[in-house]
């Protein structure tokens, strides 16, 4: 047996003897960065990218190459395309798009996308390829300071020279993209960097980075403060966004709500966190948002902001902005608080903690006459313009009957993923969404072009759900290239293209503010219907509303993708309207 002492240093070598061989197994195993960066990829547990191949970028398509049956590639054709079909992804499926793009232009054409989801808190991770490091700063063949140029629309972006840095750079990455207030990031790989073989030691994510810290430290003292003022409101109102979809805090959400018996009302980005049809749910927020909620946001004595940042579009004029009212905040960026309107009591942290801290303290109650008077509003907006955009008698199709035959035949269950324009608020207004994650839109950057392949990326991050485009006939032409990447990647993507042969919103501002001088908004557009046929796509074009229904149906029948162009009328308004300028309380019914 041997002494205790020769028992202890037997052991002692052996472990040593395992350090060893381990370290050494680990020394023999070299991988190129390339292989490394799709190894991490996997950990990280990407199932789908969407990208473009170039010059720079192609060692690491190379070695994708043997990953088809890992990592599910989509070719997009166009790199904005890409980014906007990771932010449909991500926002469908809860998870990190990601996207690949060669160096230079490729790389350039990722900005729109990166800006639009820094603006919407859009996790994405994008990979550009770039020239080999000897060449930086020598204006070689499709280099450009890719790092500067995004870094004003990214939330973290860092260019890797050495393979050595691919695993925590990766780690890193993915880490900062979801954590906290998600947004963008942006990791540039030279192309030796990419080529290059190390010494590859395995994939650890990554948990903490110093000096970063992605949720604040709740502050119970502002619990309470917050509590007091909701048990002492005699008109409380709730003011929603997205902040509760990214921190999956619908439950939560709809327990403080019922709990405290506060009307709610949401963003553009918002919709979705607790059903249209829930009996507190008063309606939509901001400039072509419903009556009640603008008006009476200047006649609550207690405002409660959960996961909204209080934008431009949502306020109206600041300086007349909910004066009367004690605010309360609740977000998990500090940056925002104060930021636009001054809070009486900031609640800092995330809302899937703070809320269920804030029910426990809030008293149950029903605020029947205050939640009367939401509804008398609503009545006169329906009587003034929702009964005539969604029931039509006579005269030609309007959007907004379009998506009301469309809740009809869906049950407010589908993916609806819009463009920008009068389309697309008015698909905010009365579309149903009667489950979390499906309201997919360009919130606060507005992008054209976004609607098509968003929809892409939103149908692969969420495979078992009907997934609804409805575009403009302006916006639809900025991207329709992607319908090469429906072609291609077989997709079922349903397309509504409501046309009304104008550049409708800026049209209706021109109508409405510059006496209908319509200076370059009347658009000119071609087969949309025979154009869906050259990418061997489905189609149909109507032009009235007895043929609506059918092919409706049709579209949402159909075995893969479909495009259904409605003809609507040309010069709709969309109603109601916070002319810019005005206070959220002058919000305009006609």
């Amino acid at each position: 047996m041997g002494t205790i002492s020769e028992i202890k240093n037997k052991s002692m070598e052996v472990a040593q003897q395992e350090i060893l061989t381990e370290t050494a197994t680990k020394a023999t195993t070299k991988v190129s960065g390339s292989v490394a960066l799709l190894e991490a990829l996997i950990a990280e547990g990407v199932d789908t990218i969407f990208g473009y191949p170039g010059g720079a970028i192609m060692p690491i398509y190379d070695a994708l190459y043997d990953y088809n049956d890992k990592l599910n590639h989509i070719l997009v054709r166009h790199e904005q395309g890409g980014t906007h079909a990771g932010q449909g992804y991500a926002r469908t499926s809860g998870k990190v798009g990601v996207v690949f793009a060669t160096s230079g232009p490729g790389a350039t054409n990722l900005v729109t996308g990166l800006a639009d989801a820094q603006i919407d808190s859009t996790p994405l991770v994008c990979i550009t390829g770039q020239v080999f490091a000897h060449l930086l700063g020598t204006d070689a063949f499709q280099e450009t300071d890719v790092i500067n140029i995004t870094t004003p629309v990214t939330k973290w972006n860092y260019q890797v020279t050495d393979a050595n840095e691919i695993p925590e750079v990766i780690a890193k990455a993915f880490y900062i993209a979801k954590s906290g207030r998600p947004g963008p990031v942006l990791i540039d790989i030279t192309k030796n960097a990419q080529i290059q073989l190390f010494d590859y030691e395995g994939y650890t994510k990554c948990e903490h980075i110093r000096s970063y810290r992605p949720k604040p430290i709740v502050r119970p003292q502002y619990i309470e403060q917050a509590a007091a003022l909701i048990n002492q409101a005699k008109k409380p109102f709730i003011l929603f966004g997205q902040g509760i979809l990214l921190g999956t805090a619908e439950q939560e959400f709809k327990a403080f709500v019922e709990k405290s018996g506060i009307p709610a009302a949401w963003t553009v980005l918002g919709a979705g966190a607790i059903p249209t049809d829930h009996p507190l749910n008063v309606g939509m927020l901001g400039m072509h948002g419903n009556y009640g909620p603008n008006v009476l946001t200047n006649e609550c004595d207690v405002l409660i902001a959960i996961g909204m940042r209080f934008d431009d579009r949502v306020t109206g004029r600041l300086d007349k902005y909910a004066k009367q009212a004690k605010v309360i905040h609740l977000d998990i960026d500090p940056a925002e608080i104060d930021k636009n309107v001054k809070t009486t009591v900031p609640v800092w942290g995330d809302c899937k903690e703070t809320l269920p801290l804030l029910t426990a303290l809030v008293e149950e109650k029903q605020h029947t006459e205050w939640l009367a008077k939401f509804k008398e509003y609503t009545r006169q907006e329906t009587e003034a313009v929702i009964e005539k955009e969604l029931n039509p008698q006579t005269g030609e199709m309007t959007m907004g009957e379009v998506i009301k035959q469309l809740n009809d035949l869906t049950g407010g269950e589908a993916v609806i993923v819009t463009d920008v324009g009068q389309h697309q608020m008015v698909a905010c207004r009365y579309a149903q969404f009667n489950k979390t994650r499906s309201n997919v839109t360009s919130g606060g950057l507005g992008t054209m072009g976004f609607a098509l392949p968003a929809a892409i990326g939103a149908k692969y991050g969420a495979q078992d759900r009907t997934v609804v485009a409805i575009i403009g006939d302006g916006g639809f032409q900025m991207t329709c290239q992607e319908l090469g990447t429906i072609m291609q990647s077989g997709v079922d993507v349903k397309i509504i293209i409501l046309n009304n042969r104008f550049l409708g919103m800026v049209r209706q501002w021109q109508e409405l503010f510059n006496d209908r001088r319509y200076s370059f908004v009347d658009i000119q557009s071609p087969d949309f219907v025979a154009l869906a046929a050259a990418y061997r796509i489905p189609g149909k074009r109507i032009d009235e509303r007895a043929d609506l229904q059918g092919a409706l149906k049709e579209m949402l029948d159909n075995k893969g993708s479909f495009l259904l162009e409605v003809m609507v009328t040309k010069e709709n308004n969309v109603f109601p309207m916070v002319p810019q300028g005005c206070s959220v309380s002058e919000i305009r019914l006609k």
